[in-house]
């Protein structure tokens, strides 16, 4: 698959794909260290301050809105995440180019934490890449449809994801639900909005300030979304997790 700014070198590696893997693997370790549990892994303080849950949004620690996504329970969580993120992440990394990729799987790791907090927060503990990487699985669908590809495979596997996301305990399906949409909608801007140019302005450098003046309007958005919610949320410097 190819597509604006892809590269098909032979020499060509998904160098932010296997950085962001390293991350999370990193953010695993240091978990397990802190709980003395790799089963266990965020049964800590120290972690639980890096996750996102209630007391956590009350107390206004908003790093956490970026921090949990780089956070598992358990290895069987991270591998799951760590493989879909290496299936979908190469794809985008080498269709878009990493910076554009990069800016998706932020934006759909904020996109996945802003529905959480708004819609999911109440008693839940949340973390994990996920978000993110339903962020990358939307990017891929409206590349699919850019390039007039089939998408049957594709929408089966989205299709299973939503039923698990529904029927299996754990699952934070508005972490998905969000990075899903907000990953869909910067790849959107990237590829779409563009063609709204005329012919003859449409070139190179116009064509990447549209799309990248795109992503800077989704991005505003959902830090807004996110910092609204942190001040705002009932309680705030109430709790503490110790």
């Amino acid at each position: 698959m190819t597509a604006l700014g892809s590269t098909t070198r032979r020499d060509w590696q998904p160098v932010l794909t296997y950085s962001l893997i390293a991350v999370n693997v990193i953010a695993f370790a240091f978990s397990a260290k802190a709980s003395g549990s790799i089963e266990h892994n965020m049964y800590s303080t120290e972690v639980a301050k890096l996750a996102l849950s209630e007391p956590a949004t009350a107390n206004g620690w908003w790093w956490t809105a970026v921090t949990s996504g780089f956070l598992h329970f358990g290895p069987i969580h991270l591998l799951v995440n760590m493989f879909t993120l290496y299936v979908f992440g190469r794809n985008i990394e080498q269709a878009l180019g990493r910076a554009r990729f990069g800016a998706i799987y932020a934006l759909s790791l904020l996109g996945g934490s802003a529905a959480v907090l708004w819609f999911g927060l109440e008693n839940t503990v949340t973390v994990g890449a996920s978000g993110a990487i339903f962020g990358l699985i939307g990017a891929e669908l409206v590349l699919f449809l850019r390039m007039k590809m089939d998408p049957t495979s594709l929408l089966v596997l989205i299709g299973v994801n939503v039923v698990a996301s529904f029927t299996l305990s754990g699952i934070s399906w508005l972490g998905h639900a969000g990075g899903f949409v907000a990953g869909a909608a910067v790849t959107a801007g990237i590829v779409y909005a563009p063609e709204l140019l005329p012919r003859d302005k449409r070139t190179r450098k116009q064509v990447e300030v549209v799309g990248w003046s795109c992503a800077g309007v989704i991005a505003a958005v959902l830090v807004a979304a996110i910092a609204i919610r942190f001040g705002t949320y009932p309680g705030a410097q109430v709790y503490t997790l110790g």
